[in-house]
């Protein structure tokens, strides 16, 4: 997959989301119309994730406050150096024993689980892992049940 390379401006053009607008040749390279999944680099850190249509024809591509810590400290208005490829690999979230468990106790709720959006997942399991008390992680994974359940049509 062709790895391309440019140079940008943190949230020009794009209001106050922490994003980069990608070239309009880079877009079009990769697939151009909706969410495009891509990984890549910012400043040199890895970051994967996906573009977000502006509603105009072009692609943005924001990058979470820790990703940008790493880069840097990158802020707003900060011009950053970006390498982007388009990544169709298989989006996993390694979910912990104890939420599966969970997950598990009713039928259908670890399958909306697992339809759920790869972001949506991952938060749920970082919301879990991040837990310091037993109580808090105990009552993260009852809202992460219910938020599955809630998606049983």
């Amino acid at each position: 997959m062709t790895t391309h390379r440019f140079e940008a401006v943190l949230g020009a053009d794009v209001g106050d989301r922490p994003a980069v607008v990608l070239p309009a040749e880079v877009a079009a390279a990769m697939g151009g119309r909706g969410r495009i999944p891509v990984a890549g680099t910012i400043n040199g850190v890895p970051f994967r994730g996906s573009t977000m249509p502006l509603g105009d024809g072009r692609h943005c591509v924001g990058f979470r406050k820790d990703t940008r810590a790493e880069a840097g400290g990158v802020e707003m208005g900060d011009a950053v150096t970006i390498e982007i490829r388009r990544d169709d690999a298989p989006r996993t979230v390694a979910v912990p024993a104890d939420m599966a468990a969970a997950l598990a106790t009713e039928p259908g709720v670890r399958a909306a689980f697992d339809l759920m959006s790869y972001t949506h997942r991952r938060e749920w399991v970082e919301a879990v892992e991040g837990a310091k008390r037993p109580e808090t992680r105990a009552r993260r994974i009852s809202e992460a049940v219910d938020s599955a359940r809630a998606r049983i049509a």
